[in-house]
């Protein structure tokens, strides 16, 4: 069985010729002249030595042989089309590490990893729980979120989220020891995320600098605070981001209506090689993406008092993508 094919243009104007039944539509539509069109077509039929289309005055009609070749022709050119746009669309396919800090990643982004992977099948997400901020250059990881001010090595870094801090704690531990006043936090154990700088920045905005709790404890993370809250052991300062979704199941109540903007933000980092990469891209555009969709008040008591944002941190500038 001969392996010879016909030339490609022929079988292009052929095609184009047949489905429009005209050739001077298929002329416009591969934007070359009439004539073009049937000296292709008068050369296809010598190739093969058949006669493709009937002449009828104006009009053409397929011959048997044509209609034959017509639908595998046009099968053909639809296939090459389809997977020439598969080949020239970036992929999403393949392992994307991610490292945050540990209660973004236990409280928002692991209870998120149903609504990316919707979008993204074909992405397997690694997900480290650190805070170093060498992950950033690391070979290892792709996107790093920080916490803290912008990052000063030379990456593409942008502030991603602020927001507010409030003291939270377990139902439980709110029946045992209630809390109406400022005043009362003097009875109650403080849990730190950090050496205590978050707590000093509540208590000033709240005028209560004075107030000197019986009891504290540095947890050394969010994490680690929000989850001795959680089995009752004390009070720790939520967050807009981490704390909303234990809020709304109840699992963290707020006893006291006070909201003080956060010392600092989260940055979104990566090396600038691989900025432009279509595994970094989507996922950098779902997070901004999924924080948009997710912009909820936290459900403060009361009068839902808030201390205004003092200085309204900039965006960092993104490096243009090459």
């Amino acid at each position: 069985m001969s392996t010879r094919l016909p030339p490609l243009k022929p079988l292009r104007a052929f095609e184009a010729t047949a489905r429009t039944g005209s050739v001077t539509a298929a002329a416009a539509e591969l934007n070359v002249t009439h004539s073009a069109v049937s000296h292709q077509i008068r050369s296809l039929e010598t190739s093969l030595g058949l006669k493709l289309f009937e002449r009828h005055s104006q009009r053409l009609k397929l011959t048997s042989q044509g209609a034959l070749l017509m639908p595998v022709v046009s099968t053909a050119f639809k296939d090459i089309a389809s997977v020439t746009e598969q080949m020239s669309r970036p992929s999403t396919q393949g392992r994307l590490s991610v490292a945050c800090s540990p209660a973004l990643l236990s409280y928002w982004l692991v209870p998120r990893i149903g609504q990316f992977t919707e979008q993204f099948p074909g992405v397997q997400l690694n997900l480290h729980s650190t805070v170093d901020p060498e992950n950033i250059l690391s070979s290892v990881i792709d996107v790093t979120i920080m916490y803290g001010e912008a990052p000063r090595v030379d990456c593409w870094k942008r502030m991603w989220a602020q927001f507010d801090l409030f003291p939270v704690t377990s139902p439980t531990h709110l029946n045992r020891r209630a809390i109406r006043t400022i005043k009362d936090l003097e009875d109650q154990v403080l849990l730190h995320t950090d050496d205590g700088r978050e707590w000093s920045t509540w208590f000033d905005a709240a005028g209560a600098s004075h107030i000197i709790p019986k009891q504290q404890h540095f947890m050394g993370d969010a994490r680690g605070a929000i989850d001795a809250a959680l089995h009752g052991h004390g009070i720790a300062l939520g967050d807009t981001m981490t704390a909303s979704s234990l809020l709304a199941e109840g699992s963290l109540v707020v006893p006291l209506d006070l909201a003080v903007p956060a010392n600092d933000a989260f940055y979104v980092a990566c090396r600038n090689e691989i900025r432009s990469t279509p595994l970094v891209n989507v996922f950098i555009d779902w997070l901004f993406a999924a924080l948009e969709e997710d912009k909820t008040t936290a459900p403060f008591t009361g009068s839902n008092r808030r201390i205004p944002r003092r200085k309204t941190k900039k965006n960092i500038e993104e490096k243009p993508v090459e």
